[in-house]
């Protein structure tokens, strides 16, 4: 398996956000028994609409500027910073073009 360069993924999939009509774009770049990775691009002012949590999970900002939203209204995260989630139904909302890495464990899994 190759080692992905985020880099060359977020310019990539932000290109495909801003084409796409819904304004998103992803590719799981990792799946190794229950961890996930995943490249999520969003043009500004798209949204991934609240979901239940994975039982952990992280959100690391690669480019880009987002609001992670959660019950008691969410946190915004910047280029370079990385947040656990909270256990709580959460969604995103990108407030300019961004691209994250989000990373899941997803209970037991198989390879």
């Amino acid at each position: 398996m190759n080692d992905p360069d985020l880099t060359a993924l977020a310019n990539e999939h932000l290109a495909k956000a801003r084409a796409d009509h819904h304004g998103r774009s992803a590719h799981l770049i990792l799946h190794d028994g229950p961890l996930r990775q995943s490249v999520i691009a969003l043009a500004a002012g798209t949204q991934l609409h609240e979901h239940n949590a994975p039982p952990a999970a992280s959100l690391q900002v690669l480019r880009g500027h987002v609001r992670l939203t959660t019950g008691d209204g969410g946190r915004e995260l910047r280029s370079g910073e990385v947040r656990t989630l909270p256990r709580e139904r959460n969604g995103l909302l990108a407030l300019e073009d961004s691209a994250v890495l989000f990373t899941a464990v997803t209970g037991i899994g198989h390879r």
